[in-house]
């Protein structure tokens, strides 16, 4: 019985002791910049976890900058996609506040450029090259090119231009203009040859004529 007693003090004394000794770890705010190694360039939107303290999460902005609270002594482990992940110490300081330069080594290789081709040997490339068709000079080509079937084809694909729009629209609204004034036009009896011939007829008849008053 008093073995698992002291076992049970014993226990509540160690945890007592590893709580008070992450109570008196200094507090800092941790800032610092991300970048790639040998490139300089920022790395955005890195993970940033503090694997000391309940693998809090935070996250660098688009320029690779970070900043929050830590403790001194906390790990500190930098993740992304596409880089080795690495992980940062924070050391004793004496100021409140502490900057890191955190340098990421990229997982991708950049290799060198090929250009590939569809022959599978120096002879068969030799054969297609002799056989290459070059009878039509550049008039011919650009006859070709300019040609009505041609420019059907590519009118149906390609957009119209700002400049065709503004007078497709310049048009449409000269024609509308036009219209609206012919109509106004033919719409005034004034402007009606067969009421004016109406009214001449009228007149010579004599439908106008004053009649005499009658006493």
């Amino acid at each position: 019985m008093a073995g698992r007693f002291y076992y049970i003090f014993t226990l509540i004394l160690l945890l007592s002791s590893g709580t008070m000794l992450a109570q008196e770890r200094k507090i800092v705010q941790f800032s610092g910049l991300i970048s790639s190694v040998g490139g300089e360039l920022p790395v955005p939107f890195v993970t940033v976890t503090n694997v000391s303290f309940n693998s809090q999460v935070h996250a660098a902005n688009n320029e690779g900058f970070f900043s929050f609270v830590a403790h001194v002594g906390d790990t500190i482990r930098f993740t992304s996609v596409g880089f080795d992940p690495v992980e940062f110490v924070i050391p004793q300081t004496t100021a409140d506040k502490f900057t890191a330069k955190i340098n990421m080594k990229s997982l991708v290789i950049e290799l060198p450029a090929v250009m590939p081709f569809p022959w599978a040997s120096i002879e068969e490339f030799n054969m297609a090259f002799m056989a290459l068709d070059v009878s039509d000079d550049n008039i011919s080509r650009i006859r070709n090119s300019l040609s009505p079937e041609a420019l059907a084809a590519l009118s149906q694909v390609v957009p119209r231009s700002a400049e065709e729009i503004q007078t497709f629209n310049a048009m449409q609204r000269h024609i509308n203009m036009s219209n609206k004034t012919t109509n106004q036009r033919f719409a005034n009896p004034l402007f009606s040859p067969f009421a004016w011939g109406s009214f001449i007829n009228s007149i010579v008849k004599g439908d106008y004529s004053r009649k005499r008053l009658e006493y």
